[in-house]
Parts: C-alpha cells; sequence; structure tokens
C-alpha cells in the first residue's frame, strides 16, 4: 500500500498547481511571501521550471535581488541567501534536463573567449536555462518549417511534447495563462532571456522579428539562408537588435553581392554610420560573385567603419587571390583593431605578394599595413594552397605585426625551400622580446633538413613557444633527436 502523502506534499503540490496556471495575483503572491524562510527555501528546489518561472519573475525585487557585495545586516544576508537558492534551483534544472553544465551552441572560439572576457560574462542559471530552452524550440520549429507541404506562419507551429513537458506543462492545463504548446508562447514568455542563438534559414523569415520582439541579441548565427526572402527576414532582425549585437556568424549560406548589402547596412546602429559587431564571420559559404572587380559596397562600408571590430573569419568561402587583396586593402586602411583574421580554408595561392608593398608604386610601409596589422594577434592560413614563394613575399606583413600570438599555416605545401625562405624573419625575432607563442607548420610536406634548421633558430628566442606543431611532415627519425634537444633548451622557461 502507497505511503499517504504528508500534509506539506500536498500543500506544495497546490503552490506548484497554482504557479502553473499563472496565478500571481497579488492576494496569491502575499500569502506566499509570508511563508517561512526555511519553508520556502526549501519549497524552490521541488517547483518545476514553469512554476520557478513564474514565481521568479513576481518576485518582489527587494525580496531576492542582491547585485552588490554583502551587507553586515540581516536584511542583505537573507536576500543573499534568497538569491543564491534560487540560482541554485536553476542550475539544478539545468544541470537535470542537459547535464553539461552550460555548453554553447558550438565550440567556443577564440574570439568568444575575448568578448566573454571583455564582458565579464558570469552565470545567470535562469537565463542560461530559458535561452538554451528557447533554442531547443527553435530548432524544433525549424524541422517542421521546412517540409515542403508546411504554408502557416511559423509562430504557430506545435512544439513537440517531449520538450514541453520538460517545463513543466502538459496539455491538459487548459487553464494555464499560455497555451505552451505554440512555438510563439515560448518567444513570447522567454525571448527576453535570448543573448545567444543560432537561426536556420526556415525561420529567416519576418515574422521571427515579432516573436523575438523582447529579445537583446549579442550573438547570432544564421544558417542556410540563399533565397531573397531569408536575407529580408534576417535583415529586419539585425536592425531590431543593432544596438546589442556583438558578434554575428553566417554559416552555409549563398551571398550575393546584393544580399551582402543588405546585410551590412542593417548592422548600422540607428543613426549612427557605425556598427558595434566586435566578431564577424562567413564560413562555409559562397560569395556568389567574387570574380567583381570591387567589393560589395556594404561589406567594404562595414569593414572600413568598424572601429569595434576585432576579429574577422572568412574561412572556407572558395575564395580567391582578388577578392582576398581587395577585403586586405580596406582592412588596410581602416581604423579597425583587428586581432584574429581566419582566411583559411581558401584557395588563394598568390595572394600574399600583396604583401609585399615595397614593390607597389603610391604605398608606403608605414602609412597602410604597418599601422593596419599592428593589432594581429592571431592569424590563421590553413590550408591555402601557399607555396614557398608565397611565403617569401608573407614574410613583409609578419614583420609588421608585433602582437602576433598565433601563427597557421598548416596544410600549405610550402616544402622546405618555404621555411629557409621565412628563416631571415624567424632570426630576426630572435633578437626580439617576441610573442609569438603558437605555431602550426603539420602538412606542410617539410623534411628533416629544415625543420632542424627551424628548431636551431627557435631554440634562441628570448621568449619560448608554448605550442609547435610540425606533425604529418616527412621528418624521418633523426629529427626526434632534435626535438629533444629543442625541448630541453626551452623547458625551464615555457612547457611545449
Amino acid at each position: 500500500m502507497a505511503e499517504a502523502p504528508s500534509l506539506l506534499s500536498l500543500c506544495l503540490n497546490l503552490i506548484v498547481d497554482e504557479l502553473l496556471r499563472g496565478g500571481c495575483d497579488d492576494e496569491f503572491l502575499a500569502i506566499l511571501f509570508k511563508i517561512p524562510p526555511e519553508l520556502f527555501d526549501s519549497m524552490l528546489p521541488r517547483l518545476t521550471p514553469l512554476a520557478l518561472e513564474n514565481l521568479h519573475r513576481n518576485m518582489p525585487s527587494h525580496e531576492c535581488s542582491t547585485n552588490g557585495p554583502q551587507d553586515e545586516n540581516s536584511g542583505s544576508q537573507r536576500k543573499r541567501k534568497r538569491w543564491l537558492n534560487f540560482e541554485g534551483a536553476w542550475k539544478k534544472l539545468y544541470e537535470v534536463r542537459w547535464g553539461d553544465c552550460g555548453a554553447q551552441i558550438h565550440s567556443i572560439s577564440w574570439s568568444a573567449k575575448q568578448f566573454e572576457a571583455k564582458h565579464e560574462l558570469r552565470d545567470d542559471w535562469q537565463q542560461m536555462y530559458w535561452e538554451r530552452h528557447l533554442q531547443n524550440c527553435l530548432d524544433a520549429a525549424a524541422e517542421i518549417a521546412m517540409v515542403p507541404s508546411f504554408s502557416d506562419g511559423i509562430g504557430v507551429i506545435k512544439i513537440p511534447a517531449t520538450i514541453v513537458r520538460c517545463i513543466g506543462y502538459w496539455e491538459h492545463m487548459n487553464s494555464s495563462a499560455c497555451d505552451y504548446s505554440k512555438f510563439s508562447d515560448h518567444c513570447q514568455h522567454f525571448g527576453l532571456y535570448a543573448r545567444r542563438l543560432r537561426l536556420p534559414s526556415a525561420l529567416c523569415l519576418p515574422e521571427i522579428c515579432d516573436l523575438l520582439r523582447t529579445s537583446n541579441l549579442e550573438t547570432l548565427e544564421i544558417h542556410w539562408i540563399k533565397l531573397k526572402d531569408h536575407v529580408d527576414g534576417i535583415c529586419e532582425l539585425l536592425k531590431q537588435n543593432s544596438e546589442t549585437l556583438k558578434s554575428i556568424e553566417f554559416v552555409h549560406c549563398k551571398l550575393s553581392t546584393s544580399f551582402i548589402d543588405a546585410i551590412c547596412d542593417s548592422l548600422w546602429i540607428k543613426g549612427l554610420k557605425t556598427h558595434g559587431i566586435e566578431h564577424f564571420s562567413i564560413r562555409i559559404s559562397n560569395f556568389l560573385d567574387t570574380s567583381s572587380s570591387a567589393l560589395p559596397a556594404g561589406l567594404a562600408s562595414f569593414l572600413s567603419s568598424g572601429r569595434c571590430l576585432s576579429s574577422l573569419s572568412l574561412s572556407d568561402d572558395h575564395l580567391r587571390r582578388n577578392f582576398v587583396e581587395m577585403i586586405l586593402d580596406v582592412l588596410f586602411d581602416s581604423s579597425s583593431n583587428i586581432a584574429a583574421l581566419d582566411l583559411s580554408e581558401n584557395y588563394m595561392s598568390g595572394w600574399p605578394s600583396h604583401f609585399k608593398w615595397t614593390s607597389r608604386p603610391g604605398k608606403q610601409l608605414s602609412s597602410g599595413i604597418g599601422k593596419s596589422l599592428q593589432s594581429l594577434r592571431v592569424l590563421n592560413l590553413r590550408n591555402n594552397n601557399l607555396q614557398r614563394d608565397d611565403v617569401d613575399f608573407l614574410k613583409y606583413a609578419l614583420v609588421c605585426m608585433p602582437k602576433l600570438e598565433s601563427l597557421d599555416l598548416s596544410d600549405n605545401p610550402i616544402e622546405d625551400d618555404g621555411i629557409k625562405n621565412m628563416m631571415p624573419y624567424f632570426v630576426e625575432m630572435s633578437e626580439k622580446p617576441f610573442s609569438l607563442i603558437d605555431l602550426k607548420l603539420g602538412q606542410c610536406e617539410l623534411t628533416f633538413n629544415s625543420v632542424s634548421q627551424l628548431l636551431n633558430v627557435l631554440s634562441r628566442w628570448k621568449k619560448p613557444l608554448i605550442s609547435l606543431s610540425i606533425g604529418e611532415n616527412n621528418l624521418g627519425r633523426f629529427v626526434g633527436m632534435n626535438f629533444h634537444a629543442f625541448i630541453e633548451l626551452t623547458s625551464s622557461q615555457s612547457p611545449i
């Protein structure tokens, strides 16, 4: 025979049911907040996400919010304890549902780490819970919207019961203030928690702007846009969040000149001819007009006016030499302080000759490339089909990067002659307190001869490398002795 529930359990169940129905009128809340603190706090872990949200959102600010240091008076200590109890309850709900302690949409890149460090982001488990829940709803709605026969508005899409039940809502709750079986209700009530979202093309429609009108997006990842309707929808969303957006990424997109112009024009802060984007990325995508003699006007204006822009990624976009050269020209003459530049996975053999500015009339090193590259810390040129002569030209740019920390030349057939062409640069850096700490030369068709010379030079640097990658080269067995000696010389200062 089942054990009879306690009076306390029955009372808590009634409170949960009332909270789920949205029963947060003043009379109910006044009674609830008079519950003894120990009983109130013991109730929090028993609440479902939706019940906890209704309680937390209607909690008087003077009851649970405390952002400053803890005061000596008992009132502040009580508020601090209550705030921590709410945070603990949200953290537990997050871990029970997803179990990964706050994993983001995708792996955190260098630029994302810099963004989080700069803005001193801290864990807010309530915000993290509903943001990720909303992302689950977006993904589920997109699957339905992508079906060819779908013709309704995206707001009326039914969210799967498996997702809805996770927040403590059941289909029979007809008395609830909201119908959480519909996609629009999730956006309406949890959109204000959205800071980082991933949007597939099926949801990039003008309607999404109304659904997410309460959001203050800081990071937006957009997938598979290729039609004008997609671009129109996403441009409206960008305009709506232009004052808060800091990072935007396009993945698997097909971008014509008109699409790029419209997107970049949507990023201007209202009333100002500038934008606040810090991290801009287009990867695994196609620029449809790369053979043009000029960059899209919107992109050129975006790059040249972005004083906040600190990282730019154009990876695996099938870029050709002339397009890259035009982008570099704009960057070098702009006022931005680019710290990370990723041009990896493109076919750009010959473009580093663009760096040999002394051979081009009218271009002075001090006024052009020297100014623009002084802030660069990360340069990724992996798999660009760079040849040995390309690396010879590249050294003219590297000497103008005093803050460079990471250089990736892996998967380029530069061969031994390429490394030898760069050796004067490495020798010159041995006389300086060099900041390069990460060098990647894997799969570059190198042999023992060039690598042994390189290790000899690197071992004389005043500030040794932290990371060196030379794998997947035909080095032979004798390189082990040289590498061991190199490690011995540098390990006392910094581990390899």
